[in-house]
């Protein structure tokens, strides 16, 4: 009976570490889940304001935030900077457009801090002809910003758009 109650002793240390690591990975888990969750829906946000048009996916850009658009279209390139992006991509794109693009969400998903978005856009070009394009874009964030990006999208339909209209400021 003693040799038991030893052996409990000797037992009991390691049932209380095993409780404790479990119980910090859960803790960790659920941390992980809460900032997938956070994240997921700062993005659905953004788009939801950009359909709407009340502001845009692009509000939520950290100032220093690197964007890659990748592949061989006229944009493709990494951008170092919310400016930069903006002033090279974006206003000249919104520029070749008479009506706004308006993003259609296919899917979020979330995996730490990495959200990736599948969604279409549709808008009218300058010369009344439609610009729609698939995107997917793998978007990296911290605090509720974007810090990184990396975009795909058919090439042809954006180059299209890009070289047959000319920017209207």
């Amino acid at each position: 009976m003693a040799t038991q109650g030893v052996q409990f002793r000797n037992v009991l240390p390691v049932i209380i570490g095993v409780v404790l690591v479990f119980t910090a990975m859960k803790t960790t888990a659920m941390a992980q889940a809460d900032v997938e969750e956070k994240n997921r829906r700062a993005i659905q946000a953004g788009f939801d304001n950009w359909r709407r048009g009340s502001g845009s996916i692009f509000d939520l850009l950290a100032s220093d935030a690197k964007w890659t658009i990748v592949g061989r279209s006229a944009a493709s390139g990494t951008y170092h900077s919310r400016r930069d992006f903006m002033d090279q991509v974006i206003v000249p794109f919104n520029a070749r457009l008479s009506t706004p693009l308006v993003p259609t969400v296919r899917g979020i998903y979330a995996d730490g801090d990495m959200v990736i978005v599948l969604w279409e856009g549709a808008a009218m070009a300058r010369d009344g002809k439609s610009y729609e394009n698939a995107y997917s874009w793998y978007l990296k964030m911290r605090d509720g910003k974007i810090i990184n990006a990396t975009a795909f999208y058919d090439s042809i339909a954006f180059d299209d758009l890009w070289k047959r209209i000319r920017p209207v400021y």
